[in-house]
């Protein structure tokens, strides 16, 4: 049985809803977890559609999520940082389908980067000067409408998360104090 086109997009359209909503929260940890359902979304959305590079990255997103989000130290550590890049650049070689496979890739390496310094100024830099345009770019050749509105939509929610906390506000880790 075949899935129509339209509800594979209303699966990616709800990953889009997630992942706006994950930029209003302040603290990093409540962003992470919001981001992984988000995520789940997506990789659901981006199997359905035959983008297996994107999918399988999204499903490294869904871990670096959980570990963001988690209370685990290890989880947190620059360590793990490094793992799911590698792992990212493994999912690029097992699922190569030509060099539109690199821009997944490279935006969720650039977004665990970011993710990993735990500064909120540098998680949104890093989606909105590298993840979104790579990830637009992306989901033009795939077809993945939701994915354009998705980044289009969070670009629009980091600049109003810039807005409600300020530059400034977004300057520490963003993560609850005592």
């Amino acid at each position: 049985m075949e899935i129509p086109y339209l509800l594979i997009q209303v699966i990616g359209f709800t990953g889009t809803i997630l992942f706006f909503l994950s930029f209003q929260c302040k603290r990093n940890r409540r962003l992470f977890q919001v981001q992984f359902l988000s995520y789940l979304f997506y990789t659901i959305h981006l199997l359905l559609l035959g983008a297996t590079t994107g999918a399988v990255s999204y499903l490294i997103n869904l871990l670096r999520s959980a570990c963001l989000g988690s209370r685990w130290e290890f989880a947190k550590s620059r360590y793990m940082c490094g793992l799911l890049c590698l792992l990212q650049i493994a999912a690029l070689c097992f699922t190569w389908a030509g060099p539109l496979s690199i821009l997944p890739v490279a935006a969720n390496i650039a977004s665990t980067l970011g993710g990993y310094t735990n500064n909120a100024r540098k998680i949104r830099l890093a989606g909105m000067l590298i993840n979104s345009p790579l990830w637009i770019l992306y989901d033009v050749a795939v077809g993945s409408w939701a994915g354009i509105m998705d980044e289009v939509v969070s670009e629009l929610s980091m600049l109003i998360s810039i807005w409600r906390y300020g530059w400034k506000g977004l300057d520490g880790s963003g993560e609850e104090k005592g």
